[in-house]
């Protein structure tokens, strides 16, 4: 991979993968991008949260150009194979070259190229003597992944460019101006859990093997969510083979749709052969429901010791009857666009974890986007109504704008003209259901125009993810050719 041209942006993206990322997992990356900043002579600045700031002089000719900014986030989604033994705390992404040379990808991991593409593009440029550009700034985020905490938290005047371009999207030869904004719906259900029935044995049933995906870029290609077909096999097991709920968990990214799911049911030792059997014909239902969309889906049930307490019946009763309820999915499309999702919901995670004093909490978590503030408040009532009428106590969190599109900006006719001139084609000029920090940004500095671009990147939050060479090479011109031309 370190081979591949251009042979900076490469290694740098190398360096990257060798550094554990996921969100949270702060201190190490900006590190790195802190000593990379110095040792290239720049002006490196880090704020309080841990946002890096790394500023470049002009190149001749260019001093009183309007600066630039190359924006991107340092953090990546951490999923993998049920089958991968792997430590996103620890260890190093195992990237490698794919199908005659035309992708690279990871083995049984996601690759970090959403956004270690984009930063990497940045830091090759910091270093390249020969590039053109106006007065540069190369700005990272922290933990844009679980909340955008880094351009939330970004302070006014830090930054001083015009133009900012957002270097995190997914689709090569297209020029993103505007995104959907989102919001966190967490509904919590606390209790005190029961005995169990003496004589029940336990067993564990588990979704695995879902495609998942990205909830902005692939909410509308109709892939199972582990979470809702796991609930939706609960809810028959409950109503009609005397099962009981113990404990539950499902997905671990707000922003991933959720690839595995389990629970630890307790049932009457008669009923064992009944649900092992309700297992096989939900698994045959889903692969027919789902034909030609997941094709590594399993559902399995393995007897585990019994636990000696689960939840209360009605408590139970209700979670069921709220997941089954809460919408998953796109909710409504652009209705000028009808190609492009407007509003959606990702039933993302769900979790059991132990409290004080022996009680037990289950939460569940949605991202709601929509590019229309209205909706997205609408659709995040729906789902808050849902949990509340079943008793559960429901917040929402992490709200972040939408990006609003400017046609008339200069920076967008630029970056087009630049595009035509450099491939002899046009430009796609569109919009995305998923989240950008440009929102957040542009909220802070009124009146720095955006754009966001990048390479062609599959299937991004799953452990499919990759990204086309070509495309690399290409999405690196265009950067050179528009900074040259801004």
């Amino acid at each position: 991979m370190k081979n591949l041209e251009p042979k900076g942006l490469w290694n740098s993206f190398y360096s990257l993968t060798q550094i554990p990322r996921p969100s949270g997992k702060r201190k190490e990356i900006a590190d790195f991008l802190v000593s990379y900043g110095k040792s290239l002579g720049l002006e490196t600045l880090q704020d309080e949260i841990g946002n890096v700031l790394i500023r470049k002089p002009a190149s001749a000719g260019y001093e009183n150009h309007p600066g630039v900014i190359l924006q991107g986030h340092m953090d990546m989604v951490p999923q993998k194979n049920s089958d991968k033994v792997f430590d996103f705390e620890k260890d190093p992404i195992e990237a490698y070259i794919e199908d005659n040379g035309e992708w690279v990808t990871a083995d049984g991991t996601t690759l970090g190229a959403d956004n270690g593409i984009g930063v990497a593009t940045a830091l090759a440029i910091l270093a390249d003597k020969n590039a053109v550009h106006p007065p540069l700034e190369a700005f990272f985020t922290i933990d844009e992944e679980t909340g955008m905490y880094g351009a939330n938290d970004l302070k006014g005047g830090w930054l001083k460019g015009k133009y900012l371009l957002n270097l995190d999207s997914e689709t090569e030869g297209e020029l993103y101006v505007g995104c959907a904004g989102g919001v966190d719906v967490e509904s919590t259900f606390t209790y005190e859990p029961v005995e169990t029935e003496e004589g029940d044995i336990a067993l564990k049933v588990t979704v695995k093997g879902c495609k998942g995906g990205h909830s902005g870029c692939d909410i509308n290609l109709q892939r199972a969510n582990a979470i809702k077909l796991l609930f939706r096999f609960l809810k028959d097991a409950v109503a009609n083979y005397e099962a009981r709920l113990a404990c539950v968990e499902g997905g671990n990214m707000r922003n991933a749709i959720p690839r595995e799911a389990s629970a630890v049911i307790t049932i009457p030792e008669e009923s064992y052969q009944d649900l092992q059997d309700l297992v096989d014909r939900y698994e045959d239902l889903w692969l027919r429901e789902y034909d030609g969309v997941e094709t590594d889906l399993h559902f399995t049930a393995e007897e585990v010791e019994c636990p000696k307490k689960e939840m209360p019946e009605d408590v139970q009763d209700f979670l069921i009857h709220a997941i089954t309820l809460c919408p998953h999915g796109v909710y409504r499309v652009i209705p000028e666009m009808p190609d492009i999702v407007e509003t959606s919901n990702n039933l993302a995670i769900i979790e059991t974890t132990p409290q004080e004093e022996g009680r037990v909490q289950i939460k569940a978590i949605c991202l709601t986007r929509s590019s229309v503030e209205s909706r997205k408040e609408e659709l995040a009532s729906v789902i808050q109504s849902a949990f509340a009428l079943a008793g559960a106590e429901v917040r929402f969190d992490g709200a972040y704008p939408g990006w609003k599109p400017n046609f008339k900006s200069g920076l967008l006719k630029t970056m087009h003209d630049t595009y035509v001139k450099e491939f002899g084609t046009e430009p796609r000029i569109v919009t995305i259901h998923a989240g950008l920090e440009c929102g957040i940004i542009g909220s802070k500095y009124e009146g720095m125009e955006m754009i966001s671009f990048g390479p062609t990147i599959e299937h991004p939050h799953s452990p499919d993810e990759r990204v086309n060479i070509a495309t690399v090479q290409k999405f690196y011109r265009f950067v050179q050719a528009a900074l040259k031309a801004l």
